[in-house]
């Protein structure tokens, strides 16, 4: 027989205003013995240096992960000309100076080349596998590492304001794998000199933004009142908001919750499907929650996660 999870049963997403200079995987943690919830996870991970948006999914949230780690993400960034780090960022360690620092006209020509489908190299210190490693790891042992280039897409980039000749902040829309360091890495190069980023802050993610925000200080204060959880925690179908939704009488329901599959073939069916395509995903809900992420083909719909809210 199955070992019982230990910890409560809490569902939703706590959307934590990570500090700087602590890691994602210690703020999830944290997060989930605050609640002590059974499970937890993150939509997305943020470099130590970084700050923002850090979606962590507790419960039956976990199972709506990737919606949220594919979803669109802002960032704002703040590039220090002159200098390149081994890290692209604040954190690393300096490999060279250049005494050239380019002016507002150079920068807004430069951004252009870095909107829509664009070539990225990541930094050497990424969470990539290579041959079942981690980059930043064989970084640190000082291994010579060789990293691929891959194709990310930014939607907008631009520029926000010059602080002074040796800095500058960019905020940025992209999507997922989008390495935010490299873009200030590549966007100095362009410009003729080297760079690294000193800030960096997520203010969007999927369907999450600022206001949805809560720091770790706000959390463990107000996670001793359980009173207040329904006001910490968003709810699981925020994270869905970007998919077809269909609504289920209970008996479709609990065929659903039991693997099975549901018939869309009655004319009264043609409104709920509403534009469904063979293979598109949709969010299956009854009495208003979500009780499983379904595949719509060949006139029915079909359970491949079930939540158990």
């Amino acid at each position: 027989m199955a070992r019982k999870r230990k910890g409560n049963p809490v569902n939703g997403w706590v959307i934590l205003d990570k500090p700087m200079d602590v890691g994602s995987t210690p703020m999830v943690g944290k997060v989930r013995h605050i609640f002590q919830a059974r499970k937890a996870g993150h939509g997305g991970t943020l470099d130590p240096f970084a700050t923002g948006l850090l979606a962590i999914a507790l419960g039956e949230a976990t199972k709506t992960v990737s919606f949220v780690m594919d979803g669109k993400k802002t960032y704002r960034f703040t590039i220090r000309w002159g200098i390149a780090t081994d890290s692209d960022d604040i954190d690393g360690e300096i490999t060279a100076k250049s005494e050239i620092r380019p002016d507002e006209a150079a920068i807004k020509a430069a951004l252009n080349k870095f909107i829509g489908r664009i070539e990225q190299i990541p930094p050497i210190y990424s969470a990539i596998k290579i041959n079942g490693k981690r980059a930043y790891d064989l970084a640190r042992s000082g291994a010579d590492i060789k990293m691929k280039s891959r194709q990310v897409d930014v939607d907008n980039l631009h520029l926000v304001e010059i602080i002074d000749q040796d800095n500058a902040i960019f905020e940025i829309d992209c999507g997922k794998g989008t390495y935010i360091r490299a873009i200030g890495r590549d966007l100095a190069k362009e410009l003729g000199t080297l760079g690294h980023l000193t800030q960096l802050r997520r203010t969007k993610l999927g369907m999450f933004d600022e206001s949805h925000a809560i720091s770790l200080a706000e959390l463990e204060k107000m996670a001793h009142n359980p009173a207040v959880d329904n006001d910490i925690l968003q709810p699981i179908e925020a994270a869905l908001a970007g998919i077809p939704a269909l609504a289920l009488s209970n008996e479709e329901a609990v065929r659903i919750k039991n693997g099975q599959a549901v018939s869309l073939l009655r004319k009264v069916d043609l409104d709920r499907i509403n534009g469904l395509k063979a293979g598109d995903v949709a969010a299956a809900l009854n009495h208003g929650k979500v009780i499983a992420l379904v595949i719509y083909d060949k006139a029915e719909i079909k359970p491949f996660r079930v939540l158990n809210q």
